[in-house]
């Protein structure tokens, strides 16, 4: 039986990139360009990927297949506020079941943009299980802070 934790989580990283929101957005906003700084990008070689819908904003739809790290997936982003915010529904379906919403907000600072990445969601029984053994925020959160810091560097070659 899954431990009693939290039913919700909550996974949050920030970073300051010297590039406005204006060059930073649009490598979120387009799912295309992630392979230029995701902190997934190269888990699988050989991953799978499909595009829907629009290339970015409302309605863009990234799927994906692979080994047993990289899993089975899809992100489509339901909210775009040009240079302000992204969210995306994410759903993953393996190595397990969750759904999860992802949301990049970014705000004008001295130094450039202070972008902010979220990750909320419901623990199913898998990821009570789970986040007993592995802490959710230390185990996503690395990735948010390499992915930030791929998308600073991304950003601040523009």
């Amino acid at each position: 039986m899954a431990p009693k934790t939290s039913d919700e989580f909550r996974v949050e990283r920030s970073i300051v990139i010297d590039a406005s929101p204006g060059t930073v957005f649009p490598l979120i906003d387009n799912f295309h360009r992630w392979t230029a700084w995701s902190p997934w990008e190269g888990v699988d070689p050989n991953l799978r990927r499909t595009y829907t819908g629009p290339d970015s904003g409302v309605g863009a739809t990234y799927s994906w297949e692979g080994n047993r790290k990289a899993g089975k997936g899809s992100m489509s982003i339901t909210k775009s506020v040009p240079d302000t915010e992204v969210v995306i529904d994410l759903e993953f379906q393996k190595p397990f079941p969750a759904q999860n919403v992802t949301t990049f907000l970014l705000e004008p600072h001295s130094a450039g943009t202070t972008v902010r990445w979220q990750m909320t969601g419901r623990k199913n029984r898998m990821l009570k299980l789970f986040g007993f053994i592995v802490n959710m925020d230390k185990l996503v959160g690395k990735d948010f802070d390499k992915g930030l810091a791929q998308l600073k560097a991304e950003a601040e070659k523009r």
